[in-house]
């Protein structure tokens, strides 16, 4: 076999790896099945320069109270979609806790779900992880 038709057969095998490696990323699908998060209790960490502050919180459709160092704190949920939401807190004490924050649902499992968040219309947002828990 000559140089020219080694070289053309190995393009061939390069770009038929090249295909495969593609078409199977391009079928991988990242889990998102929000609705079984509206409502329940849960566990929530999220790291602010790298230290871990966690929370437990029950929602309902419409309602989120959370605990977060013993302070108990009550926020209006609207559902903008499936995967995400905006608080509303329902008595503000300054002027931080009169804006609105919007979640977001990035992606989920069967107990937990990774989200990013952030005020409305701020580009910063932060990320943390929430996980279902059953109170005894």
């Amino acid at each position: 076999m000559s140089n020219i038709h080694k070289s053309i057969n190995f393009k061939k095998m390069n770009y038929l790896f090249l295909f495969t490696i593609a078409l199977c990323f391009s079928c991988y699908e990242v889990e998102r099945n929000c609705n079984s998060f509206k409502t329940g209790t849960f566990e929530s960490i999220i790291t602010i320069e790298g230290k871990d502050y966690k929370s437990t919180f029950y929602r309902t459709l419409d309602l989120q109270v959370e605990n977060f160092n013993g302070v108990i704190d009550s926020t209006k949920v609207r559902w903008l979609n499936d995967c995400e939401m905006v608080f509303k807190t329902i008595n503000p004490k300054n002027r931080a806790e009169q804006k609105d924050i919007h979640l977001k649902i990035l992606t989920t499992t069967k107990n937990t779900y990774k989200f990013e968040y952030g005020y409305v219309g701020d580009i910063n947002k932060q990320k943390g992880e929430a996980k279902r828990v059953n109170l005894k």
